[in-house]
């Protein structure tokens, strides 16, 4: 038998295999990155994840990979949480706080206050203002986010206190 032949084979049996692997269902799940905050921070986050709601905006909840009490998803990838995360440099961008921002800005739903931002790739990113953690959520496909965060805000209310985050 001709080695190249045979060689030639086995690399086409194994691009195959790996093309079906790529394909899986397992590769349907959202995937986030999981923040690292400090000690007193994890433990709010660890508040929320056990105060935050089965359904968002009518989703179920569907947690992101990898596993972790610091994330939490609702509707695969429509609507993404991560609790800790740093504060985003908008934050503190005096054009925001003027509404001089076309990508960013501030308001508040139902007792939390957030920021607002708009990406290119067409998800709203929201981050709360005026609490003890940052938590930011992810909005895509062109959903409504008011209900998204109509329905976050008793859970963010209850584990998140209100106060200044470092």
């Amino acid at each position: 038998m001709n080695s190249f032949r045979h060689r030639h084979t086995v690399l086409s049996a194994l691009a195959v295999l790996i093309t079906a692997a790529g394909c899986s269902s397992a590769d349907d799940s959202a995937s986030t990155a999981v923040p690292s905050p400090d000690a007193k921070v994890t433990e709010l986050c660890r508040n929320l994840d056990e105060a935050l709601p089965a359904k968002v905006d009518g989703e179920s909840r569907d947690d992101p990979e990898p596993a972790s009490e610091l994330t939490a998803g609702w509707g695969g990838v429509a609507i993404i949480l991560r609790c800790g995360v740093e504060r985003p440099p908008k934050m503190a961008d005096p054009k925001v706080a003027n509404g001089n921002d076309a990508d960013a800005v501030p308001g508040g739903v139902n007792g939390v206050d957030w920021l607002m931002e708009t990406g290119d790739d067409d998800v709203q990113r929201f981050t709360t203002a005026n609490r003890e953690a940052y938590v930011e959520i992810e909005v895509a496909d062109g959903r409504d986010s008011t209900g998204v965060l109509i329905d976050l805000a008793p859970a963010l209310k209850k584990a998140i206190p209100e106060g200044i985050a470092f």
